[in-house]
């Protein structure tokens, strides 16, 4: 699953935004899926998402949070250079080339649906109940 932002919201004076139609209007409709500081989601990235897996696409910090749409994975788990500069917003001091604490993976737009498919209404399906998503 990767969570997005599709509202702006501004870091080190960026703006980290980036939705299912950002991701649709990137070149090749692909782009890597960077700034994951969860753990649990950062041992996932680096360690089980592989090429070809399809991942449900999660619009996260904003008023409705919910799922937009699908992407197909294009790149296994590497380390997350965003980490490295101390300019960008998920910059981590204690991320390092040699010792990389963050990993990302690529993803290529697949289908966006025609409408936020919300949390709530996701955990009112019962076949549902064992997502990570419903279970945190």
């Amino acid at each position: 699953m990767r969570f997005s932002e599709p509202e702006s919201r501004i870091i080190k004076g960026i703006d980290v935004k980036f939705s299912i139609d950002d991701l649709q209007a990137m070149p090749d409709a692909t782009s890597q899926w960077d700034g994951v500081r969860n753990y649990k989601a950062r041992n996932y990235l680096r360690d089980d998402i592989k090429r070809g897996d399809k991942v449900l696409f999660y619009h996260s910090n904003c008023k409705v949070p919910g799922i937009a749409g699908l992407a197909i994975v294009t790149k296994e788990g590497y380390p997350d250079y965003t980490a490295f500069d101390a300019k960008h917003p998920y910059y981590d001091p204690k991320s390092s080339t040699d010792a990389p604490k963050w990993f990302m993976v690529d993803v290529k737009f697949e289908r966006k649906f025609d409408r936020i498919l919300p949390l709530a209404e996701i955990k009112q399906h019962n076949l549902l109940k064992e997502m990570a998503l419903v279970k945190q």
